[in-house]
Formats: structure tokens, sequence, C-alpha cells
């Protein structure tokens, strides 16, 4: 059984830096098709924020392009991402979510809430 578990969230003011993890228990992140962190913004719908690979090849939305870094730590079996010049428009709950190879099956945590003021 995959389970994810995130943490790192927390109240930050606007311009500050966070650190989430995610960290992947019942498989090697290395076997995964990808891992990815969405964000639900409150009243909003839940959407994508960044990837990484199996390949360690990374994907940004473009509202966090040259603010956040996704990055893997295969020995932890851990994920992060590293969010920094943080905005008010960044409050969400974030979720990482993992994908096993070709698809088959999708795993989700159970977030972490990230809130920034101006």
């Amino acid at each position: 059984q995959v389970q994810l578990v995130e943490s790192g969230g927390g109240s930050v003011q606007a311009g500050g830096s966070l650190r989430l993890s995610c960290v992947v228990s019942g498989r090697n992140i290395f076997s995964l098709s990808t891992i990815s962190w969405y964000r639900q913004p409150p009243g909003n719908q839940r959407e994508l924020v960044a990837t990484s690979n199996s390949g360690g090849v990374t994907s940004y939305a473009d509202f966090v392009k040259g603010r956040f870094i996704i990055s893997r730590d295969n020995a932890k079996n851990t994920v992060y991402l590293q969010m920094n010049v943080l905005k008010a428009e960044d409050t969400a709950v974030y979720y990482c979510r993992a994908v096993s190879t070709f698809g088959a099956n999708v795993y989700w945590g159970q977030g972490t809430q990230v809130t920034v003021s101006s």
C-alpha cells in the first residue's frame, strides 16, 4: 500500500519561504512514473503546481516558475517543494500526488495548509 504524507505547511508573510515535504512509503519513489504537487486555493479547484518524473525532468505551472523548485531525495524516499517569494495568492492546501508506472495507480496525500499573509 503506497502512502504519501505531506508536511511543512504553515503561515508565512508575503515574500517568505517554506519547504514542503512528501514522504512516500510502500514503494520506492524512483519506481513511480511521476510525483507532483497540486494545490487547492479556498473556493477554487485543485490545480497542478509542479511535476517531477522518474527521469529527473521537472515542469512547473506558469504562476510558480522561477519561485518554486521541486526535487527528489531517493535515499529518503521524499519529494520536496521549495517555495520562495511567496504571495498571498499562493495560499492553499498543497497535495502530493504520485502515479505508478503506466499510470495504473494514482495516490494522493492528505494535504498541508499554506497560508501567506500580505
